[in-house]
């Protein structure tokens, strides 16, 4: 190809395959997410980031460099999650608001859009880290401004700072040890090569499918008149796959065609010696879900409300209502001085938080991080002019971070919790009484003097910190490091706790988990007691996964 510049269109093309490239091998990307702890999600982060925004460039029907710009930047700040995904979206705000008003790029526009893409990342991040996203970024950055100025075809261009950027790559090992333990490149850095390959791929017109960039939307629940009901005997289109345990019968396949038939009609089923394939309009699909595991596993389920249609307008009329309705109960009701907003995950431990004044409460944790949209929607909800925010996980700080600075309306104070348990003592070190500044400061030094275990198990070899760690081993995860590796959930708690006591210390929390017992955390308190007479060992219902026990030293 003897391009030498690219327009809209051409941009377009690129960025969809990049979006494509990066969801091709998500899971392998978070195969490499080995910490803290190895279970990984940087691709699924990075994945959901590209593709918010891909589905907005896939709307486009024929944008210029402007509304692209747009789709790309809005898309991927809304939809970013986990640091990988904020940081993503940071390169990519950068980068479209640097081309914004061109109608076409040669190479020097593409390498000072570069320029600007680090520059906008790293502003993001208070404690930028080398070895990582932000590195291949910087070095593909620079490369590419190196060679520009001699660069008169793009195809050349870009396979030249690609090689660079995959050499920055292999050699972040070198610059973070903990990667080089795990034998392992930065996963953030790898998640952005293959956006960078993919882009390529589309700069060459590669065949790559971009049908399926769209945004999964929640179904509207409504109550459906009676009416509606009598125009449809069977109101529910139920499509699904057997994959069958062992052929079926020839008697058999009657007979469940004679059950479908006793619950429904538009009966369609096909059979062959490894699947069947069913369709049926019915008022039970759990019936006809029910009968099909007894002949083995289901794929690609759907239902589809079938009244939904004749009750369209219905619809429409009564969320615009209930939309008027929150409105004017907004205006109604003034704001209050305060309003907290935390991140938790599992019921006891939101139960805790609903207990200490929470207003609003967003599920998320580890390897579900929310979004700066999921932050923004949760400070619409909160009827209050300041509102704090405990992200309780380090990966989600930056979020918070970048829905604060997108609200105008109110003032978001987000106080940087890592863990549960700090989100808990920040809650508990608030005073009504004093100024914003005060209490920011007080929740601040609060969080700093407690120390937190998290006890889970490995699902991958590695080795971290000096510490062979085996698939299925327990592991103990400390605020800076593992702090414990062993067999029994309880053995490695009692051994965190060791490794975070101090002389100062005078309360032990203890959060168990899903997995974990109540009986068994009464047991590894009486423990803990008895080995810590001075400290006060309290025990809290957490329901939390991941970790059987969250544990905090203060």
């Amino acid at each position: 190809m003897n391009m030498k510049t690219i327009d809209a269109k051409v941009l377009s093309r690129m960025f969809l395959a990049g979006a494509k490239n990066l969801e091709a091998k998500k899971e392998w990307i978070n195969e490499l997410n080995v910490f803290p702890v190895p279970d990984g999600d940087t691709g699924t982060n990075m994945t959901m980031t590209i593709m918010s925004a891909a589905a907005e460039v896939s709307a486009l029907t024929d944008p210029d460099m402007e509304t692209l710009a747009k789709a790309i930047s809005s898309g991927s700040l809304r939809g970013a999650r986990g640091n990988s995904g904020v940081i993503l979206s940071q390169l990519l705000r950068g980068f479209t608001r640097s081309v914004r008003k061109s109608d076409e790029l040669d190479a020097s526009a593409i390498a000072a859009a570069m320029e600007k893409a680090v520059e906008t990342a790293y502003k993001a991040v208070m404690k930028p880290k080398e070895g990582t996203i932000l590195t291949v970024a910087k070095e593909a950055a620079l490369k590419a401004s190196e060679i520009a100025p001699e660069a008169e075809e793009l195809e050349p261009f870009f396979h030249e700072v690609f090689d660079h950027a995959e050499y920055t790559l292999s050699r972040t090992p070198e610059m973070l040890p903990v990667l080089k333990e795990a034998g392992v490149v930065d996963s953030g850095g790898q998640g952005l090569l293959e956006v960078l390959r993919g882009a390529i791929d589309g700069f060459l017109g590669k065949e790559v499918d971009y049908s399926d960039f769209k945004k999964p939307g929640a179904a509207a629940v409504t109550k459906i008149s009676p009416q509606a009901e009598a125009d449809i005997k069977f109101g529910y289109c139920t499509e699904f796959i057997i994959l069958l345990d062992k052929p079926m019968p020839i008697e058999e396949e009657h007979s469940f065609k004679e059950f479908l038939t006793s619950i429904g009609d538009s009966i369609v089923l096909v059979a062959d010696d490894e699947i069947v394939k069913v369709h049926v309009h019915t008022n039970h699909p759990g019936q006809a879900f029910e009968r099909a595991l007894t002949y083995g596993a289901l794929s690609r389920m759907k239902i589809d409300n079938m009244r939904e249609e004749h009750q369209e307008k219905l619809i429409k009329d009564a969320e615009k209502l209930a939309r008027q309705q929150v409105e004017e109960e907004k205006k109604q009701t003034p704001p209050k001085e305060t309003g907290f907003i935390a991140v938790s995950a599992g019921a006891g431990l939101t139960d805790i938080f609903r207990e200490l004044g929470v207003d609003y409460l967003i599920e998320g944790g580890q390897t579900m991080n929310p979004s700066t949209e999921d932050m923004l929607n949760a400070i619409d909800k909160v009827n209050a002019k300041t509102i704090y925010i405990l992200p309780n996980n380090k990966n989600i700080i930056l979020a918070a971070n970048q829905a604060r600075d997108l609200t105008e309306d109110k003032k978001i104070i987000v106080i940087p919790t890592k863990t549960i348990p700090q989100g808990v003592t920040a809650l508990i070190s608030f005073v009504p009484e004093k100024t914003d500044d005060e209490n920011t400061a007080e929740m601040t030094d609060a969080i700093s003097r407690v120390q937190t275990g998290q006890i889970t198990y490995a699902v991958r070899d590695t080795r971290l910190d000096d510490k062979e760690i085996h698939e299925g081993d327990i592991m103990g995860i400390g605020d800076k490091g593992i702090l414990a590796v062993g067999n029994g959930k309880e053995n490695v708690a009692v051994a965190t706790v060791d490794a975070m006591m101090t002389e100062d210390a005078e309360v032990i929390s203890i959060y168990y988990g899903a997995d974990a017992s109540e009986e068994k955390a009464e047991e590894l308190a009486s423990t803990l007691e008895e080995k810590y007479p001075d400290c006060e060992v309290e025990v809290n219902n957490g329901g939390q996964p991941i970790y059987y026990y969250i544990i905090s030293v203060e």
